[in-house]
């Protein structure tokens, strides 16, 4: 990722963990024990033009190694149509297993705009098999309020990861209050990670599926490198699953049946 001006401060790279090659993003997954990774394009710089350009190369860092899985950014604004299109060209290539949008860098699931960009998105993983990973966070176009209507729309037949579970203190309540569990109960293919999320989290959600007995093949482990922290994670999902099931499909076995 380049260098960036965040903030109205000085440009900066504060993704230090950052690999620019798939001989490096191998070696951090020998470092870590990692038998099966899912590699998005880094979006963090607001300039699709970057994120787009990550692509091609995910898309053979899967088919370099078999442990890897590629996403492939996407965008339902008007003005990324064509290069949404060159990446739905990609989605049938080996080892694609997802497609990548946020509404960080623009754009509303409700906007009438966005409406048939993200009928196309969805259509090609639809097609495809794919899961829609889409980000999460408080307030404005990320909020579960906006983001949870992709779910009703396209959930019934589609997969969606919320990816970092709301990504605050408000998301986590409105999902585990009942949120989350309603859309399962409902038929909707929707799964999570707890990557960002506050501490009361995933000790409040691994309770509540152990009461309501849904939901514990709905969570995968994430670790959101380079911007989040692989071990810390990894020690707070499993301070919270323990060692049973909820554990072993977190951990392994949801990740074969979406991305295997």
């Amino acid at each position: 990722m380049p260098a960036y001006p965040f903030y109205g401060g000085p440009a900066v790279r504060p993704d230090v963990n950052a690999r620019s090659t798939i001989a490096e993003l191998i070696s951090d997954l020998d470092a870590e024990g990692t038998e099966r990774a899912l590699v998005i394009p880094n979006y963090g710089v607001p300039d699709p033009e970057v994120a787009f350009s990550f692509n091609e190369l995910c898309v053979e860092a899967a088919a370099h190694d078999d442990r890897i899985r590629a996403g492939l950014w996407v965008s339902p604004l008007p003005r990324d149509a064509e290069r949404t299109a060159s990446a739905l060209a990609l989605a049938g290539e080996p080892g694609v297993r997802a497609l990548k949008l946020s509404f960080l860098l623009g754009g509303r699931a409700a906007a009438p705009e966005c409406r048939a960009g993200l009928d196309a998105i969805f259509a090609a993983a639809r097609e495809h098999d794919l899961v829609v990973h889409v980000h999460t966070s408080p307030g404005a176009a990320s909020d579960i309020d906006e983001v949870g209507q992709l779910v009703e729309s396209y959930g019934d037949d589609v997969a969606l990861h919320l990816v970092h579970f709301g990504g605050g203190m408000s998301g986590h309540i409105k999902l585990i209050g009942t949120r989350f569990f309603d859309w399962i109960e409902a038929g909707k293919r929707v799964y999570t990670d707890l990557s960002w999320s506050i501490g009361f989290a995933p000790r409040w959600l691994a309770q509540e599926i152990d009461r309501r007995g849904v939901g514990h093949d709905r969570v995968l482990f994430a670790s959101d490198e380079p911007w989040g922290d692989h071990a810390g994670e990894y020690a707070r999902l499993h301070a919270a699953a323990g060692a049973g099931e909820l554990a072993e499909l977190a951990f392994r076995g949801t990740f074969e049946k979406l991305y295997g």
